[in-house]
């Protein structure tokens, strides 16, 4: 009934670093973003280029999926990105600071031209304060299926960088931004994946974070270390108790006698057949994980 892939974790790796592009193959991450933009510099632009598209050609990789992130169209390497990451046909490609729709039309255009194939989806990177303002006129591009939208990512600290705020345990300040942008990918029936967490030695206020993120209802969490990654499928994955309930749901909405029932009652609460539907997805998402393996 759903097809859902798992996004738990979505690791950025260096397009620069070689080991770490091998590594990538061995790690459990959900996703893994390798990295053209921020990670690399400029003089190793186009080596870190030709890298990772000849590593996402070999493959190699298992059930993990595959993004590559490209700087962006306005700089001297984007267009050059652009063009090895749509031959290259990993399972997305991430596109940096879009603040209009215009700028993910004009993306889903290029890609028709270079003949990418159909299984590459465009992701955004939301990061400005006029993609906060703009998130829903974005997001609307899904509807039109030559934009090839499918998830929105977080850039957390480049907002926190433009707005000149302060990121503190909670996230107060940001909270209004994070669940407009999530507003609008649920809107237009996106994924959205929530922004790293910058201090590796904390351990618990990443867990919290990421408890955060998994409530507010983003679909998972951006990492930058492979340390992370453990935490981030734990928390985003349905707990046994989350699976034990919705089994029970879904079967008490299938017994006969509440075929035709809006709400009935379990163990002593009200649920409607909204909540079997929520279930269900529940359900559809521990079976994605566990045949990942």
């Amino acid at each position: 009934m759903f097809a859902i892939r798992p996004r738990r974790s979505a690791l950025y790796m260096p397009g620069s670093n070689a080991r770490a592009v091998e590594k990538a193959k061995t790690l459990p991450a959900d996703t893994v973003i390798f990295d053209l933009e921020d990670a690399v510099a400029p003089d190793l632009k186009a080596e870190a280029r030709a890298a990772v598209c000849e590593a996402v050609k070999a493959g190699g990789y298992g059930a993990r999926e595959l993004v590559i992130r490209i700087n962006g169209l306005n700089t001297p390497w984007g267009e050059a990105d652009l063009a090895a990451a749509a031959s290259a046909a990993p399972d997305a490609i991430l596109i940096p600071k879009v603040s209009s729709p215009h700028d993910l039309v004009e993306v889903g255009r290029r890609l028709s031209a270079l003949r990418a194939p159909e299984k590459t989806r465009i992701w955004a990177m939301i990061e400005t304060p006029l993609a906060i303002l703009q998130a829903k006129d974005i997001a609307a591009v899904a509807q039109d299926e030559t934009s090839r939208l499918s998830c929105f990512i977080m850039g957390t600290n480049d907002l926190a960088k433009d707005t000149r705020a302060h990121l503190k345990a909670g996230r107060a300040v940001m909270m209004p931004w994070l669940m407009t942008a999530l507003a609008a990918a649920r809107a237009y029936g996106i994924d959205i994946l929530d922004g790293v967490y910058n201090h590796l030695s904390d351990e618990v206020g990443f867990r919290a974070e990421c408890m955060e993120g998994r409530d507010c209802g983003f679909d998972g969490k951006t990492l930058i270390h492979p340390n992370q990654i453990a935490v981030a499928n734990e928390v985003f994955a349905p707990s046994h108790d989350d699976i034990e309930k919705a089994r029970d749901i879904v079967a008490l909405f299938e017994l006969p006698e509440n075929a035709g029932k809006g709400a009935v009652s379990h163990n002593g609460r009200m649920v409607e057949r909204l909540h079997a539907e929520m279930a269900k997805r529940t359900l559809a998402l521990a079976e994605a994980i566990a045949q990942r393996g």
